[in-house]
């Protein structure tokens, strides 16, 4: 009886698989171009049938009327339309007993339908197929009625039969005038439905505007001549000048003011701002123009006041300047400012750039997959353990099965069945998610024997990472129902990235960056990237003047000294305050809003303000730079976190070694957003993602992405260090900006009273006596030796061995060789540490 149930459960599951075969076959790209090609030559056809229906028509109507498709066949009839007995049957079909010339719509909606499947144009079919449908029935009706006395004459009837019954019923019911007016108004409301030119321009038309712009260009024209004739000739009752005569030689810097038409008037307010370089950019302002005939008295010379705020005021000019308040600020006349104008010539990288694997699509092995089925059944059964039913869903990588138990069977005694349900299935990296969430299943997840690269360039050309509306899009990879996986790093709105040595860190971090420089521009983006193993993100160095921040004096945009670290941190926490302090005065909330104002030009920039781009902090090696620097590392980078996200600066922070002395308490919190790739030990992967589960992963770029409690399985795309050499190359072989995004200078505390490099030993370090007795004693003019002793940071460690080097205890620098000491005995060392109080 158990083995005809089993047969009975397979037979129940072929269904659901070959009906994803066949959907799988009926949604491929290989199959829509096909299918359009198909339409595409069908449509030649007929369309060569109805032309050589005006030529042939005459010919084959006394062939074909009235005589069966069925008997023209049979009888091998012979025709002469260029497509042959069903070509001039059809297109006798559509020209006199349907709709006339109007047919030819229907050949330019199956053009569109087999230009949408081939993917050579991008049409809406449903707004194609409307309108196509509206000028066939207005068509017909059209021809019939314009047409109507030349039927009895010709073969052709031009609006086709079904034309000439409507046209006739239409004027024997409302006349002639009545179907005119009646044709004229659905031409104009398909007209409307189809342009959005056509109401300004029936707007325009009703209201005699083109009579009266007529009008005034003729008036204009005239005037100009009277000017030229006449020299100048005024109406004393004017109550200001209206036209301004060409004097070129008295006022050349009116000509650029001076307009003939509305046309040109128009054509100067498109000018970019640097064509009204000479008007003060604290706001507009107006100017009254005086009458010509009125005289101002100036001041005889020997009476002219010292300074011009002294002179009388001249009562003919009214000139409002504005306090210049970023409240009253408006230059909206200006037009939106663009921030890509600097580099509008600038494109982002094609996708041809990535790598395309010679992958077919993902063809299901069934085999494999009832074989598992089979095998999860019996372990469970074997611990006495009845399902009620078991599904597969196959990932690129993995395979889910979801089991529905019968009643009253506990979730722990399966979820206690991993290792056994791993061991009958011979497989690595067996995870068991019980219950799962918003489905009444328990899932289990299996690797599949062949797994799929996920392709950075699959993702990267997906309709949803091209179409996505995020501030910054990052497309991550496929989840294990094949979907294409990605998320806003805006909302996360930091990122926590963890897992050990080989399984995936590295090229996570890439697909991130890549799927950012596909979506933004290098005014909208900048980076700053951290990097202490020197070798991870080097490669992106030549990115300086398009994508990277730096420190006015560093040399390197990609930092890779822990000193240069501490500096680069504080000074994104100086660009956060500062922006902050912008926004408190453009009373807005975050920088999307801040950004809408200025690109309106609602914000005064010689009050400081500026278009504020993305910044997007990465270090890698974050473990490393904790033991190094500690609190100095960790308190700037608990700070960004903490408050960064409303000004634009988002962290992503990557370690191999995801312990509690790494990922504190304050990290953590600050962190929403974990992304843990395969782990050695359980305790690692619940320091990530408070659960287990990482150290089931089987590693190659399999991850689990968490988010507000919700945790996605996903393949990681991949990414070659040869695609972004390419992608490198591209966008740095583009004119790019004069230096890298500068951020802050950094100072540090009493910084600003010290020369560069000077050390005061008149305020030295509490822990310098102690420092310099360790040194002696140990005879190691070592920082590492005093930051380990002391339990204190590398930077604090380097200003100790800085002014133990002043005071003449160690020697100077030398590489990476210990310094060498100076005092070789205690009682030397004490008498120079007295002669310092």
């Amino acid at each position: 009886m158990a083995k005809k149930a089993t047969t009975t459960k397979q037979n129940s599951n072929d269904g659901p698989g070959k009906f994803a075969a066949i959907k799988l076959f009926f949604t491929s790209e290989r199959t829509r171009f096909i299918t359009g090609l198909v339409i595409a030559i069908i449509t030649i056809y007929v369309g060569l049938s109805l032309i050589s229906f005006f030529f042939t028509g005459g010919a084959d109507q006394s062939k074909i009327e009235n005589v069966p498709l069925s008997d023209l066949l049979i009888n091998r009839g012979s025709v002469d339309n260029w497509t042959g007995v069903r070509g001039a049957y059809l297109a006798d079909l559509l020209m006199n007993r349907w709709f006339g010339i109007s047919s030819f719509m229907i050949l330019f909606f199956l053009g569109s339908v087999g230009a949408k499947l081939m993917n050579l144009k991008k049409v809406s079919l449903l707004k194609r197929f409307l309108f196509c449908a509206a000028m066939l029935v207005w068509g017909s009706l059209f021809f019939a009625f314009v047409f109507i006395s030349g039927y009895e004459d010709t073969f052709i009837y031009l609006g086709g039969q079904h034309g000439y019954y409507l046209s006739e019923m239409m004027m024997t019911n409302i006349g002639i005038p009545g179907t005119i007016l009646l044709l004229a108004g659905i031409f104009l409301i398909i007209a409307i439905f189809t342009s959005k030119k056509t109401i300004p321009f029936l707007q325009n038309l009703l209201s005699f505007g083109w009579l009266k712009n007529r009008l005034k260009r003729e008036k204009t024209e005239d005037a100009g001549e009277d000017v030229i004739d006449d020299e100048v000739d005024v109406d004393a009752d004017d109550a200001e000048q209206t036209v301004v005569t060409e004097q070129p030689d008295e006022h050349p810097e009116t000509d650029d003011f001076v307009f003939d038409t509305e046309k040109e008037i128009e054509a100067a307010a498109r000018q970019p701002e640097e064509s009204y370089s000479n008007i003060s950019s604290d706001d507009a302002f107006e100017v009254t123009v005086p009458k010509e005939e009125e005289a101002y008295d100036m001041p005889e010379s020997g009476n002219l006041p010292d300074t011009p705020e002294d002179m009388p005021e001249d009562p003919r000019f009214t000139v409002e300047i504005p306090t210049g308040d970023d409240e009253v600020y408006d230059a909206s006349s200006l037009g939106e400012y663009d921030p890509k104008l600097d580099l509008s010539s600038f494109r982002n990288p094609p996708i041809e750039l990535l790598k395309k694997y010679d992958v077919s699509d993902h063809q299901v092995d069934m085999e494999e997959q009832m074989a598992n089925q089979k095998r999860i059944k019996q372990t469970l059964e074997s611990f006495g353990i009845s399902i009620a039913s078991i599904k597969a869903t196959v990932g690129p990588t993995i395979t889910l099965y979801e089991v529905i138990p019968d009643t009253g069977v506990r979730i722990s005694k399966i979820k206690n069945l991993e290792d056994d349900i791993a061991l009958n299935l011979s497989a690595l990296g067996i995870r068991i998610i019980a219950p799962m969430p918003g489905k009444g299943t328990i899932g289990i997840e299996v690797p599949n024997k062949d797994p799929q690269i996920v392709s950075m360039q699959s993702v990267v050309a997906s309709r949803k990472f091209q179409e996505s509306k995020y501030d910054l899009p990052v497309v991550l990879g496929k989840t294990i129902t094949n979907e294409i996986f990605m998320f806003d790093l805006c909302k996360m709105p930091h990122l926590l990235v963890a897992g050990a040595t080989g399984q995936g860190k590295s090229v996570g971090l890439n697909a991130v960056i890549t799927s950012l420089l596909y979506r933004k521009h290098p005014s909208e983006l900048k980076f700053v990237l951290v990097d202490p193993k020197m070798v991870e993100f080097g490669i992106y160095s030549d990115l300086e003047r398009h994508y990277l921040a730096k420190l006015p004096d560093a040399d390197k945009a990609v930092i890779t000294d822990c000193t240069k670290v501490i500096m680069t941190l504080n000074s994104v926490c100086k660009e956060m305050d500062d922006r902050y302090e912008l926004l408190m005065k453009a009373h807005v909330r975050n920088i999307k809003e801040y950004n809408a104002k200025f690109i309106s030009r609602h914000l005064n920039p010689e009050k400081g303000h500026k278009f504020m781009p993305f910044i997007v902090v990465i270090i890698d090696e974050f473990g490393d730079l904790i033991m190094q620097a500690g609190k100095e590392i960790e308190t700037p980078i608990a700070r960004i976190a903490q408050k960064a996200r409303a000004v634009g600066i988002h962290m992503i922070i990557a370690t191999q070694r995801p312990s509690t002395n790494i990922i504190t308490g304050i990290i953590k919190a600050n962190f929403p957003a974990r992304m843990a790739f395969r782990v050695m030990q359980m305790v690692d992967s619940r320091t990530i993602l408070d659960a287990p589960g990482a150290n089931q992963l089987i590693g190659r770029g399999d991850l689990l992405f968490s988010q507000g409690g919700d945790t996605n399985r996903v393949q990681c795309a991949f990414v070659d260090t040869p695609e972004v050499e390419q992608i490198v190359n591209f966008i740095s072989g583009q004119a790019g900006y004069p230096t890298a995004f500068l951020l802050p200078e950094y100072v540090g505390e009493g910084g600003e009273d010290k020369a560069p490099g000077a050390v005061d030993l008149s305020d030295r370090d509490p822990l310098f006596d102690e420092a310099a007795r360790l040194i002696v004693i140990q005879q190691q003019g070592s920082t590492s030796l005093i930051q380990r002793k002391f339990a204190i940071g590398y930077n604090r460690a380097g200003r100790l061995m800085d002014q133990l080097e002043a005071a003449g205890i160690v020697g100077p620098f030398e590489g990476s060789k210990a310094r060498q000491v100076l005092i070789q005995d205690e009682y030397n060392l004490e008498q120079l540490l007295n002669s310092l109080k």
